[in-house]
């Protein structure tokens, strides 16, 4: 990879922000990128070339910060959300036996073998897209709470799950570096809190604040990167490590410092150029050897998005279960993680994104027509 290849693909992620400039579309940034990547990769003219391992392990950084920024984002230390789990676990668990139900079905319709998968992917949420959803709409009240509390639900468990699904035959081993990472994670949130407790947080905060050491983000860095090497070591998506750790430090309360620098790194560098990188990797030329494939992506979309409205059911109101259905975080690691595996058939990976792309079409809709009832209310 050389410099030029580098300011190609920094510039390719400002797409994102121009497609996602107008607010009421609400289209997530990624969509942008995505795009880009998909004209400049495989799919489109051919200059961005996924193969160079610079390029991957660039790729696979941000990977890791984009998962750790997600698991920042689930709302765990939030008393009120506290209060609806048990709401919120009801409906993430009906949503996750409809799609156990979908996910076989659409694998045996279309013959790929691969129904587990299909099953975590349409029961899954994405709490980096949904919460932000919800603050910009300014909505609150139980339902709110009760749907923040399932995508945290359905969101933390699906990407537990994706590592045990997508490779069976070494699904012991993954359930013993899931769980590896997991006490890593554990112990990292016990080693935060109390130095939370003693207040030594808040001195090194202050010494980093009037010194411009950045000593938090340098030490949240090097702890992502720590779990990160622990699950590569122990054969684990660095999916799993990374939202891990977000999770963790939102645990103790991410300080707003250490989010401000977060944010530039990631939305400003490492995001963009993982997904470009993954959008360059994209294939959407197979579909035209593979037309069955288009059809199986719409299928995994319309069917994320029916298994969860079908919480309406269960007293969620029809938009909120829409909302519900948007994912990116678990398919976009079912895409990365199945073709580094070569678990995936060829043109499967553009499917799952596609029906990714659908969830969030639903989601947009969904959240405008909230905030069109909103603003009749007001």
């Amino acid at each position: 990879m050389t410099f030029s290849t580098l300011a190609l693909v920094v510039a390719l992620g400002l797409c994102g922000p121009i497609l996602a400039v107008r607010r009421s579309w609400r289209i997530p940034v990624i969509l942008g990128e995505l795009i880009a990547g998909i004209l400049f990769g495989s799919t489109g003219f051919g200059v961005l070339h996924t193969s160079d391992p610079i390029f991957t392990f660039l790729a696979d950084m941000g990977f890791a910060v984009v998962m750790f920024v997600a698991g920042t984002h689930v709302p765990v230390r939030d008393p009120a959300v506290r209060s609806a789990l048990g709401v919120g676990a009801i409906r993430a668990g009906t949503v996750g036996l409809l799609a156990t139900a979908a996910g076989f079905g659409v694998a045996q319709w279309f013959d790929t073998g691969h129904g587990a998968i299909y099953a975590v992917l349409m029961a899954s949420s994405s709490a980096a897209l949904v919460l932000p959803i919800i603050d910009s709409l300014g909505i609150r009240g139980k339902p709110v709470l009760a749907l923040t509390a399932q995508v945290a639900i359905a969101d933390t468990a699906c990407v537990i799950a994706l590592p045990l699904v997508i490779d069976p035959a070494e699904a012991g081993r993954a359930a013993l570096g899931a769980i590896a990472v997991a006490v890593a994670a554990a112990i990292l949130f016990l080693v935060l809190r109390q130095l939370e407790l003693s207040g030594a947080r808040r001195r090194a905060h202050r010494l980093s604040e009037d010194r411009a050491f950045a000593l938090e983000l340098r030490v949240s860095l090097a702890v992502l990167f720590a779990l990160c090497a622990l699950a590569t070591q122990t054969h684990v998506s660095i999916m799993l490590a990374g939202f891990a750790a977000g999770l963790a430090v939102a645990g103790i309360g991410e300080p707003r410092r250490v989010a401000r620098q977060l944010f530039a790194i990631n939305d400003g560098f490492l995001g963009p150029l993982f997904f470009v990188w993954l959008g360059a990797r994209l294939n959407l030329r197979e579909f035209g050897e593979h037309p069955n494939l288009i059809g199986l992506g719409l299928f995994l979309g319309v069917g994320a998005i029916l298994v969860h409205v079908a919480t309406r059911a269960v007293g969620q109101p029809f938009a909120f279960g829409a909302l519900a259905a948007a994912q990116i975080g678990v398919p976009v690691a079912a895409v990365t993680v199945g073709t580094q595996l070569h678990v995936l058939v060829p043109g499967e990976s553009s499917a799952v994104m596609l029906g990714t792309l659908c969830t969030i079409a639903g989601a947009a809709l969904a959240a405008s027509r909230t905030a069109g009832a909103t603003r009749a209310g007001g």
